[in-house]
């Protein structure tokens, strides 16, 4: 829960229920609540499933206008319906792979376009998959680095230029790229890049933009662990809290580092994950 002692600015604030959860938010703009072009603006990608779907309406429901990035399917069109039949022309899609080059920019024009500004950039998206070293191969290798490495960062480089003083950028990391798992080398080596991106980007783009990453553990269980239901309940039996997280957990991270309560937080890798990590 954010506590309303952590404002100390004239920004205007919301008091809301996410999931029964109390959370002020703190969000960019000092116009009146109930002009549209005030609401601050976040893009996030790999939106319509999963974690991406939690920070969505997450995000939603702290009065944030979105541009709901996917690659495929057809869960995005719904959850755009949904958000909108809340508050109307809040929120689009916009449909992508990341392995175009010419997708952030377009990326961030849209956003630019239809709602005049760009306040957070939430780099979600993510391909996982196990890749041991005697059968990896150059594609997979490309893949894995395109939506976890090169994607965020020319992202950050296109979204960037529109941002103002007292925006952010979080990029979802995994404590794994700092413990790497077995069997998961190309992807573990796309995170561990995209942790040193979003360090180094704190300092290059620092005070007008803030960088952040979010670090996850064994959240929900995917087609890309590749584990039976043994080796599952062996890992879980690993978290010092003795279950896995999921994208409620990671959404309230996010939502945490693009407000105002975390306007002297830069570079920094908040890790949710159960306490994986010391284990």
């Amino acid at each position: 829960m954010f506590r309303r002692s952590l404002v100390r600015s004239p920004l205007y604030t919301d008091n809301t229920m996410i999931k029964g959860r109390p959370m002020t938010a703190l969000v960019s703009g000092s116009q009146p609540r109930d002009a549209a072009h005030a609401a601050p603006v976040a893009i996030l990608t790999g939106a319509s499933r999963r974690i991406g779907s939690a920070i969505a309406r997450d995000l939603h429901a702290l009065g944030w206008r979105l541009l709901l990035h996917y690659r495929s399917g057809p869960e995005a069109a719904a959850l755009e319906a949904e958000l909108n039949a809340t508050r109307s022309g809040s929120a689009f899609t916009l449909q992508g792979d990341l392995a175009d080059a010419g997708l952030p920019e377009r990326i961030a024009s849209e956003a630019m376009a239809r709602f005049g500004r760009i306040d957070a950039l939430i780099n979600n998206a993510s391909s996982f998959y196990p890749t041991a070293l005697d059968t990896l191969t150059a594609p997979q290798f490309d893949d894995l680095l395109t939506s976890n490495l090169r994607g965020p960062l020319f992202l950050a480089q296109a979204c960037a230029r529109h941002m103002g003083p007292g925006s952010s950028i979080v990029n979802l990391l995994d404590i794994h790229a700092r413990k790497p798992m077995p069997g998961y080398v190309a992807y573990c080596a796309a995170k561990a890049a995209l942790w040193s991106v979003t360090e180094s980007l704190a300092v290059e783009l620092a005070p007008r933009i803030r960088v952040n990453g979010v670090a996850p553990g064994r959240m929900i269980w995917g087609a890309g662990d590749n584990l039976d239901d043994a080796q599952k309940a062996a890992e879980q039996a690993r978290i010092p809290m003795a279950r896995l997280g999921g994208g409620d957990e990671v959404s309230r991270a996010v939502c945490f580092l693009v407000s105002e309560a975390a306007a002297y937080v830069n570079g920094a890798i908040l890790p949710v994950d159960g306490g994986l990590r010391l284990a």
